[in-house]
């Protein structure tokens, strides 16, 4: 019956019941949201699926903090978002890369990963590559407004309320990375093989 209840009585049953099956349902509900936000932020799977995991042990210990002003979900994706842009400075400080690093560059998806299927054409492949440079190009704060924004296909609020930025600063960084985006893009047209 736990898949009868709202994400907050699940968080509430997980607390107050110390039931373990009622956090469980919420992993179940909201894994592939978060690991797609981390893909999309990260652009490695081996990355996406740590910072996943990462955020829900963060929650489960952080169960009884949560205080219900924002909604579970929101909740999930700020500690989403904290866990990317930690593992991004960790890789700052090793000096790594990913986004020169042309030997993980079929790794680089911003959608959660589906395995190709034999019916792809060139064309699209080419195009996806390109959208997918054009958006590890773009600066950590407009990369993660535009992976929420288009491939989590978060609304503004619900960004807004993640990120805890004024509502006003997340349409402007959304505009700004489209307009970037299109630019990139403009820049380097798809050759039909």
């Amino acid at each position: 019956m736990l898949f009868n209840l709202t994400d907050e009585q699940l968080v509430e049953l997980a607390v107050t019941a110390q039931n373990p099956d009622a956090f469980g349902e919420i992993v179940k509900r909201w894994e592939r949201k978060i690991f797609a936000l981390c893909f999309g932020m990260l652009a490695r799977e081996d990355e996406a699926k740590d910072a996943a995991q990462e955020t829900f042990i963060a929650a489960y210990r952080n169960l009884k903090n949560f205080r219900g002003e924002a909604k579970v979900s929101s909740w999930l994706h700020r500690i989403a978002v904290n866990q990317c842009l930690t593992t991004k400075r960790r890789q700052k400080t090793r000096s790594e890369s990913f986004l020169d690093d042309e030997e993980n560059a079929a790794e680089r998806v911003f959608i959660a990963p589906s395995r190709l299927m034999p019916s792809k054409t060139i064309e699209h492949n080419e195009r996806l590559h390109l959208v997918r440079q054009a958006v590890g190009s773009l600066p950590a704060d407009l990369r993660q407004v535009i992976v929420m924004k288009e491939f989590e296909e978060m609304t503004f609020q619900e960004i807004s309320d993640v990120l805890e930025l004024p509502l006003s600063t997340v349409k402007s960084r959304v505009y700004t990375a489209l307009k970037q985006l299109r630019m990139k893009l403009e820049r380097t047209p798809v050759e039909v093989v």
